[in-house]
């Protein structure tokens, strides 16, 4: 196959700037093709491309036509678009509701941190990290609760809307709203994207519970509940005062309890 007169690779195999405005002061702002974002130089705000799909994503001449290097950088560039958009949605939709907005955040670094150690896939845990509770507004609306399983009936459509409006395909679609759908059921779904997901929910979690209940309590929390061994051991080494010393206050990152 000659790939040197494919149109879908050109613009990453001869990238060109393309000019967006600025979300925050109108300013133009210049990307290239092969990147995601710029810095606004009127008001330094990220801007963020409006492309998300390429036929990378879909022909399977894709890596032999724009070669190793191209192409690890684009899934590097679709990957982090699709988290920061993604984010930016999740934030539109709790609107004024920070706690939601935070917990989510919080999540989603943990999520982060577990996936340097496990082998569960980013693109799928990412996305059902920053999502994972978008059925307690609906909730919420509806029946007065924000109860697990009322979060599990009413995630998934909303998760779905966004999901696909960002260009992400079916199977991806619903491998991410599964998990949501059962985040509060551990058992249900097996598979160590749920196992990430479930445990970066419960380290953020577990931060209500330092202070009301005992070293004892908590440990048999962690060993109990907790689903991946970095899950644990980051709970261990966040949550417990006795180990505070060690990281100088610091949290520690997944890379370090390699």
């Amino acid at each position: 196959m000659d790939h040197q007169f494919c149109p879908g690779s050109k613009l990453l195999r001869q990238p060109t700037p393309e000019i967006f405005a600025c979300p925050s002061c109108g300013e133009e702002v210049e990307i290239w093709t092969d990147e995601f974002k710029a810095s606004c130089p009127n008001c330094h705000h990220t801007v963020f491309s409006d492309t998300t799909m390429s036929c990378l994503d879909w022909c399977k001449y894709g890596k032999e036509c724009v070669g190793d290097t191209i192409y690890d950088r684009y899934s590097r560039n679709k990957t982090a678009l699709l988290k920061e958009k993604l984010l930016a949605r999740m934030e539109k939709y709790f609107d004024r509701d920070r706690k939601r907005i935070e917990h989510a955040r919080k999540v989603l670094q943990f999520a982060e941190e577990l996936l340097l150690v496990e082998k569960a896939d980013g693109h799928i845990v990412i996305p059902a990290s920053i999502l994972h509770d978008v059925g307690i507004k609906v909730a919420e609306e509806k029946y007065g609760s924000s109860a697990g399983p009322l979060q599990e009936k009413e995630g998934p459509p909303v998760a779905k809307a966004m999901l696909q409006k960002l260009g992400f395909n079916a199977g991806d679609t619903e491998q991410i709203c599964t998990i949501i759908g059962h985040h509060h059921s551990p058992g249900e779904v097996d598979s160590e994207n749920f196992r990430v997901l479930y445990d970066a929910d419960c380290l953020v979690n577990m931060q209500g519970m330092v202070g009301k209940k005992t070293d004892s309590e908590l440990r048999g929390f962690i060993e109990r509940v907790f689903l991946t061994d970095t899950g644990k051991k980051l709970a261990m080494k966040n949550y417990f005062k006795q180990e505070e010393s060690l990281y100088a206050g610091s949290r520690p990152t997944a890379r370090s309890i390699e």
